[in-house]
């Protein structure tokens, strides 16, 4: 195997997964993901150049896209997702805030979760989430609005978290 792929894949293999894990919810659906992207990546290193991590990022999203495609061609299947207990000791109110957004980002719809996924934690663009996606940047802005807003309503406690300011029915009416 090439030397300059296995360093991309210890330099960037963390990244990746946890992109992945946004995208599915879960690590082992995640590792496969991640396992999938690589294969891709894999096979078509020497035509990469220098932009492996823009291709490594577009086939995970293409390949989740087609995995929530066929999911729902199956009717059958439901996915749910039963609250843990809650925890105590140290790191317990990290880990809240961590199965708070899961259970936030799975009420989500798929395309949701990627365009939240793309803009917020790989900090694209509009216009490259878009490109990633394929789309056009007014859907990326739309889905943008809806998934916002639905996480607003599902979990208040994360916008809490990520600003200074608590949400309270007046600061809500202020808002307005």
């Amino acid at each position: 195997m090439d030397a300059e792929f296995e360093q991309w894949v210890h330099a960037r293999g963390a990244a990746l997964a946890r992109s992945a894990y946004l995208l599915t919810g879960d690590v082992h659906l995640a590792e496969d993901l991640v396992q999938d992207t690589l294969v891709r990546v894999a096979s078509r290193w020497r035509r990469l150049d220098d932009r492996p991590d823009g291709y490594a990022r577009t086939v995970m999203h293409h390949l989740a896209v087609d995995r929530w495609r066929r999911r729902r061609s199956r009717p059958d299947e439901v996915l749910t997702h039963a609250p843990p207990e809650a925890g105590g000791g140290d790191g317990a109110d990290e880990a809240d805030r961590r199965l708070l957004l899961r259970r936030a980002l799975l009420q989500l719809t798929p395309r949701e979760r990627a365009v939240v996924s793309l803009r917020f934690y790989e900090d694209l663009t509009e216009v490259e989430t878009a490109r990633v996606l394929g789309c056009s940047t007014s859907t990326v802005k739309s889905q943008t609005r809806v998934a916002l807003a639905r996480l607003r309503d599902v979990a208040p406690a994360l916008l809490d978290d990520l600003t200074d300011h608590p949400t309270t029915d007046a600061g809500e009416e202020a808002r307005r």
